[in-house]
């Protein structure tokens, strides 16, 4: 059903990152499967808007969630936007399709002090995978990074003059971000430890105890580990230093503006659903502040 030149056109015209397009795939392989176990359909152009509709309200049914749900929307639209464009359809069944809400979602974020207390007081091995796990949380902490921008980090990024380092994020935008002196130092002590340690193959910063570039599922395990031993919060990723990053930045006085372009978003509307998260602070600031209080 033209899905894999459509993959090709995601990979290499629209250069969408390798877990969209990941995603997109497997979006449309649960639709095709759909498609023919359902209504016997194995031609795209036998699909209309009605039994497009029939698979959103099934996956609604088999309790996905809304963001899931609007995530496989969007696969669709894009594959029958491609499909228009190479004049394989003539007509768009999607534009009869409408997206369920999303219910928001605060971000989830780990206290400062239980922050500190990863940093200062859980001990790691003074060994090569010691160091590197260490530097991933203090990485992530420190610059807001997403996950798959660290796994794709290599030394060359890193402009030990200027302390920044050069991320690739979503779309092949490229951004600095700042370092501290403490996190340079974290960096060099690392790099000799892995040089001493493990045969180099690449460029890449963060490797694996063979000498390959190192997997985002790695990356999840070493952070869940690590927040295990100071919260309880259900959950544990790389995400959630991400959410720490801009909630302790906007709580201890951050731009928002800055924080947008510290993160990477395309447009303030994704940083400010963290100033949701600050009325906890507010509140305090208030009640200690004035004299109603």
């Amino acid at each position: 059903m033209h899905k894999e030149a459509f993959i090709n056109y995601l990979r290499y015209e629209k250069r969408l990152s390798p877990h969209t397009v990941t995603a997109y795939s497997n979006d449309l392989d649960q639709f095709f499967i759909y498609l023919k176990s359902v209504y016997s359909l194995d031609n795209i152009k036998e699909v209309n808007h009605s039994v497009i509709r029939s698979w959103i309200v099934s996956l609604m049914e088999n309790k996905i969630i809304a963001r899931s749900v609007n995530r496989k929307i969007s696969a669709l639209k894009s594959f029958y936007k491609y499909l228009l464009r190479e004049k394989i359809l003539d007509v768009n069944p999607m534009h009869k399709i409408q997206s369920p809400k999303n219910p928001k979602r605060l971000p989830v974020f780990v206290e400062e002090s239980k922050m500190n207390s990863l940093i200062e007081d859980i001990s790691f091995e003074n060994d090569f995978e010691g160091r590197r796990n260490f530097l991933i949380i203090e990485m992530l902490y420190s610059t807001g990074m997403r996950r798959i921008e660290l796994v794709n980090l290599k030394e060359s990024d890193i402009n030990y003059y200027n302390h920044t380092i050069k991320v690739l994020g979503k779309r092949n935008k490229e951004r600095l971000i700042p370092l501290t002196p403490e996190l340079i130092v974290l960096i060099k002590e690392y790099i000799d430890q892995r040089n001493k340690s493990i045969q180099v193959k690449n460029d890449f910063l963060f490797l694996t105890e063979k000498g390959n570039q190192i997997y985002p599922g790695a990356v999840y395990r070493v952070v869940k580990d690590a927040l295990n031993k100071v919260t309880t919060l259900a959950k544990k990723s790389p995400h959630v230093l991400r959410h720490t990053f801009a909630t302790h930045l906007l709580n201890n006085g951050a731009n928002l503006n800055a924080i947008k372009e510290l993160l990477g978003h395309a447009n303030l509307a994704a940083t400010q659903i963290y100033t949701h998260n600050t009325i906890g602070k507010l509140k305090s600031v208030y009640s200690k502040a004035h004299p109603k209080a």
